[in-house]
């Protein structure tokens, strides 16, 4: 592993031991400050902690335009659910597994860390021939891209922007899909428990999960839509009475884990949990080949003060029934791309009322509509409401840019190989930038990272390596 590689792994390092899931960036935001202070680099910080380090040109790039590198500060904290980490207070503890890296039972954080590493790397490089740079850094991508929502449009002096949020080497994104996200509220209401009920919990578990934009045509399951199609049976098979329904944990990770908490007369107990068996085989053999450790399980739980009364268990069944998730549409244009989706994402019961966050994304505006009205429909039906609570615009591509035509001579130069070049069904903050700074000239590349969003997130290391290269050698060409 080259010495400049390994420098890129320790920042990295550094950076894992800071907690920093969406919304909770101030220490990292602090850090970089700190860092850039420590350089003598010209260094500031908006109200929402998005970050800019401005860094002088080196060699003969010295006096050359300025180039942005962006990436986020945010990681989505997901973790397994024997692990007992605390994203609040413990660092992540990253393993090496062959030529990878991962995490212990937690999402790595690569997702965008690694960004964050690589951009500070070069700063840090006097030996590295580069343009001047901005390096951006921005909060809560994850959750809405707030962060780069809020940016300034007179901050960035550059009219090149090399986004780090890619999650394929030898990738090069040019485009990607605009999105909305939308929470359901839906009132219900409750009533003491029948004295003869004994209560369980329906627990789907063991789901392998993923980003809801670039895994969601791998049609893996969804926890809450399976632990809805569970539940509804025992209620209509043994009048079971639902005390709370959970799943999920964030609006644009596939659910990996749900779990309803139901009330059954003991005469039916046995048979219930022989309904389950069956609906384990039935779910295994659906999602066989996606999701092999799918669990579905009754499981012990304590007697509650209240459940949903029989009108508010039907409403919330019908709603989780009725919602749509998954691939709507694939592109027309381009044979792969999926043009339209919407997740099912998290489920919570609270005081008076289940919440159900969902996610719509798409590359045309009209269809991006057309989804978001049918989940509101499906809301409705159900005498829930629904709030739009973010929306960023699509990434327009730009096949002709200059950026596009050196980086591709570059890759070749350096691999004798075509990189590939896509847009993407996932959000970007591209899109976001580049309705703030009109005619900016953006690339989004990055180290190979699967399985982002997840526990079994875990990064390529010699993709890391070819991205570290690759860099080194644009920085040279961009001036």
């Amino acid at each position: 592993m080259q010495p400049s590689t390994e420098r890129v792994l320790t920042i990295f390092e550094t950076i894992n031991a800071i907690p920093r899931c969406s919304s909770k960036e101030r220490a990292l935001s602090d850090w970089l400050v700190g860092w850039a202070s420590e350089r003598q680099l010209v260094c500031e910080r908006d109200e929402m902690l998005n970050v800019l380090i401005r860094v002088p040109g080196t060699g003969e790039a010295a006096d050359a335009a300025p180039v942005a590198f962006q990436g986020h500060l945010d990681m989505v904290c997901e973790k397994t659910p024997d692990s007992e980490h605390n994203f609040d207070a413990d660092p992540i503890r990253s393993m090496t597994e062959g030529e990878w890296l991962t995490a212990d039972r937690t999402t790595l954080g690569a997702d965008n860390g690694i960004a964050i590493a690589l951009a500070l790397a070069v700063a840090e490089d006097e030996e590295i021939v580069h343009p001047p740079l901005e390096l951006l850094f921005t909060v809560d991508e994850e959750t809405g891209l707030t962060g780069a929502q809020k940016l300034s449009p007179d901050w960035l002096q550059a009219k090149t922007l090399l986004n780090l949020d890619s999650e394929d080497e030898g990738v090069f994104t040019i485009g990607c899909a605009g999105g909305l996200g939308s929470v359901i509220s839906v009132p219900i209401s409750h009533v003491a428990p029948d004295s003869g009920f004994e209560f369980v919990k329906l627990a789907v578990s063991g789901l392998q999960g993923g980003h809801s934009g670039v895994d969601i045509h791998h049609d893996r399951a969804n926890a809450n839509v399976l632990a809805a199609r569970v539940a509804l049976d025992l209620l209509e098979k043994f009048g079971a009475a639902i005390a709370e329904f959970h799943g999920g944990s964030a609006h644009n990770a596939i659910p990996r884990d749900s779990h309803v908490v139901l009330g059954l007369k003991p005469p039916h107990m046995d048979d219930a949990r022989t309904l389950v068996s069956a609906w384990q085989r039935i779910l295994s053999g659906e999602y066989a080949s996606t999701d092999p450790n799918l669990t579905v399980e009754l499981r012990e739980a304590q007697r509650p003060e209240r459940i949903f009364d029989d009108d508010s268990a039907g409403r919330i069944m019908d709603i989780l029934m009725g919602l749509p998730h998954g691939v709507v549409r694939m592109s027309r244009e381009i044979a792969g791309l999926v043009e339209t989706s919407t997740n099912l994402a998290t489920v919570r019961t609270a005081d008076g009322k289940v919440e159900i966050d969902t996610s719509q994304r798409s590359s045309l505006e009209s269809q991006l509509e057309a989804v978001a009205a049918r989940v509101a429909a499906v809301a409705r039906l159900g005498g829930g409401s629904v709030r739009v609570v973010s929306r960023y615009p699509a990434w327009e591509p730009q096949a002709e840019s200059t950026v596009l035509r050196k980086a591709s001579e570059a890759y070749r130069e350096l691999f004798d190989a075509e990189p590939s070049v896509e847009v993407i069904h996932a959000g970007l903050e591209c899109g976001v930038i580049g309705a703030k700074y009109p005619g900016m000239e953006m690339l989004s590349i990055g180290p190979t990272i699967q399985m982002p969003h997840s526990p079994d997130e875990r990064m390529h290391l010699p993709s890391l390596e070819r991205l570290w290269e690759f860099l080194v050698h644009l920085l040279r060409t961009l001036r």
